[in-house]
């Protein structure tokens, strides 16, 4: 990545442009010198070249066009004198979309900042029973969260479903909005070698697949039940999870991962790593308190929350 962002490449583009911009100025005012001789037996005024009747004639390019390419040439250099477009140059007049970015997203701030505010003092469920707050807040999952969670908030695989009620890390209002505040790091080490052999693995997978009642071999997981309390220590004895871990449940049929038994011994030997980004300093907790509202009605009625918001 050095390579990259070494000294070499602003030269290298600085050069590259200027070269292009003087390579066209040097072919129109060489062309322009340019005389081409009337042989003996051409028409006067030709190129020569005639196909079915169609002659093309030897007349110079008007002058306003040749004027107005030299304008443009100009207008290039100048161009390029008071913005950035050389290299690491930035211009005379400072010019970058990333403060024309700023510029907008403040007039914007103040504009919308007294609504966001209304929606900070009030309590989440009451944001969620609000239309206008949850319009906001789809509009704010689509453009922050729909890359990773899907547009209808339903997850992937290595995603969470936003849209049930089974929570890695809790789904009451005030976690789903420290969640998207702070963001997550969750981790599950590599337990091949905690667990044993390759046959102790795929005991193990069937252990975990029989907690959730699904197909399994009642032989091997027998066996792996001993073998799991390497799990034990974050899923817990029943494989019920630990929400202050972020440890799954493996006793339902939701998995983040894959429920095969080939996946889930893929995620033993290997581990997991998922980590969603923290979005409180981005954003501000304006926004990602009709964030959170939105992203927790997804899977809650917001009917119990509209009777406090009507008492109001």
């Amino acid at each position: 990545m050095a390579d990259f962002t070494s000294e070499f490449w602003n030269i290298y583009i600085i050069v590259l442009t200027l070269l292009g911009i003087g390579g066209c100025a040097l072919l129109l005012w060489s062309q322009s010198k340019v005389k081409i001789e009337i042989k003996p037996g051409d028409k006067a005024g030709t190129t020569g070249h005639d196909w079915d009747g169609v002659t093309e004639l030897n007349n110079p390019m008007p002058r306003w066009w040749m004027w107005l390419f030299y304008i443009t040439i100009v207008f290039a250099l100048v161009y390029l004198v008071l913005y950035p477009g050389l290299g690491n140059y930035a211009g005379k007049l400072g010019w970058k979309s990333s403060g024309e970015y700023q510029e907008e997203l403040q007039k914007a701030d103040a504009q919308y900042k007294p609504l966001f505010d209304k929606y900070l003092q009030q309590d989440i469920k009451a944001v969620a029973a609000d239309p206008q707050a949850r319009a906001i807040g789809e509009r704010l999952f689509l453009t922050y969260c729909a890359q990773c969670h899907g547009s209808d908030a339903g997850g992937a695989k290595g995603y969470p479903n936003l849209t049930d009620r089974d929570w890695l890390y809790g789904g009451s209002p005030e976690t789903i909005k420290t969640t998207i505040m702070l963001g997550r790091n969750g981790h599950m080490p590599p337990m091949g070698e905690a667990v044993g052999s390759e046959k102790d693995i795929e005991n193990v997978a069937n252990y975990v697949l029989s907690l959730s009642g699904s197909t399994h071999d009642p032989i091997k997981a027998a066996l792996g039940k001993e073998k799991f309390g390497a799990c034990a220590a974050c899923h817990g004895a029943g494989g019920v999870g630990n929400q202050a871990l972020g440890a799954p449940n493996l006793s339902d049929k939701i998995w983040l991962h894959g429920g095969s038994k080939d996946a889930i011994m893929e995620t033993i030997r290997k581990g997991r790593t998922s980590t969603m980004p923290p979005f409180g300093e981005f954003l501000g907790e304006a926004k990602v308190q009709v964030l959170a509202a939105y992203v927790w009605s997804r899977s809650n009625s917001t009917e119990s929350a509209q009777e406090p918001a009507q008492k109001k």
